[in-house]
């Protein structure tokens, strides 16, 4: 298909599921308004200043909150709430390292603060680093077992870590603390369509869009639903959508790219699959589209080196080995096209078997 379904990599058509800023400054700010109010050894200004943050980040001027933090940590260089609530300004604009290394201050200040463990955990699963993230989850599992918004995190984690048992466990429990959760919908349909229950895929997303119609990571996993049966015109209006929601989304962009090339749009989708790899040169499954329009351009050679170059990042990628084999067919390396079939075969992909038949008897 599009991109693969990876929870912490946003690899497949839409689950990174990324990023419920609202949600989690509102679970933040509860924290800090009823610890500052017992904190009368801070010194007035640090104090002031943090407030000015908060106000600053409730309306989305991540610099200047992050200005107002600075000058709280400079009156008071213990100041584990400013150091934390910087972080989340810096997460919120984007600057992932900087968060991170917030947050590691916050909890080295107060080792016992526990939603900077919760705030660091979306930023480990927002880099890619989701046995980081289990880890803090798991260091505040007595306190938010029962939020509905850390069951979906653990459930994230544990998708990426390849442990699909245990983040259906968490995204149905996160689901039963909240049906409406829009989110873990949306997780929880990306997990069953990796496992091949698209039914299941279908029913959770339909919930999901019920709830909330413009959430952008729900929209492309339901475009990646009806790609999976060819239904390429009418998924592209659900991948236009996210892509009204986050217009520079890499993903979004490459998967919008590889409908073009389905819908015979070759020139519109050229552009899409270029800026997706500007923007990751390790995205296997754009290099596997930019191979598919070489391929459909006739030019057999620049497809191989595209799909051995996806292969090399990610062998696990939709129909690859199908299209490595049409690539060597159309050069006469038949041998080397049957062996490629075969090694798809052995991987599960379905598309070759009518290519052995036909080529490779």
């Amino acid at each position: 298909m599009y991109n693969g379904l990876r929870f912490n990599s946003i690899e497949h058509i839409g689950v990174k599921v990324r990023r419920r800023y609202g949600r989690l400054l509102a679970l933040y700010l509860i924290h800090c308004t009823l610890y500052i109010t017992s904190c009368t050894d801070r010194t007035g200004e640090a104090a002031q200043f943090f407030l000015k943050g908060n106000v600053q980040l409730q309306k989305r001027e991540y610099k200047e909150a992050i200005r107002y933090y600075t000058e709280a940590i400079a009156k008071k260089g213990n100041f584990a709430d400013a150091y934390s609530n910087r972080g989340l300004a810096h997460y919120r604009n984007g600057e992932l390292e900087a968060a991170q290394a917030d947050l590691t201050k916050a909890i080295e200040v107060d080792a016992a603060f526990e939603p900077a463990y919760l705030n660091r955990a979306d930023v480990f699963l927002a880099t890619g680093q989701p046995t980081d993230a289990l880890r803090d989850l798991q260091q505040i599992a007595k306190t938010y077992k029962d939020s509905t918004f850390y069951q979906t995190r653990l459930g994230e984690a544990y998708a990426g870590l390849n442990n699909a048992g245990q983040a259906q466990s968490a995204f149905d429990k996160a689901i039963l603390l909240d049906p409406k959760n829009a989110e873990a919908l949306t997780n929880r349909a990306a997990l069953a369509f990796g496992q091949k229950r698209y039914a299941d895929a279908q029913a959770d997303l339909k919930q999901a869009l019920a709830i909330d119609p413009n959430r952008a990571e729900t929209l492309n996993n339901q475009a990646l639903l009806l790609a999976q049966t060819g239904q390429f015109a009418q998924a592209l209006p659900f991948v236009e959508r996210a892509l009204a929601q986050q217009p520079t989304q890499p993903y979004y962009r490459n998967n919008k790219g590889y409908l073009l090339l389905m819908l015979n749009r070759d020139a519109d989708a050229l552009p899409l699959i270029e800026d997706a790899l500007r923007a990751n040169n390790k995205n296997a499954w754009a290099h596997r589209n930019l191979g598919i329009y070489y391929l459909r351009r006739k030019q057999a050679a620049k497809a191989l080196t595209s799909f051995q170059q996806a292969e090399q990042l990610d062998s696990s990628v939709d129909q690859l080995y199908a299209y490595i084999g049409k690539a060597h067919l159309a050069l006469g390396h038949k041998p080397a096209a049957c062996a490629a079939w075969q090694r798809g075969q052995q991987a599960g992909d379905e598309q070759v078997n009518d290519l052995l038949r036909t080529n490779c008897r």
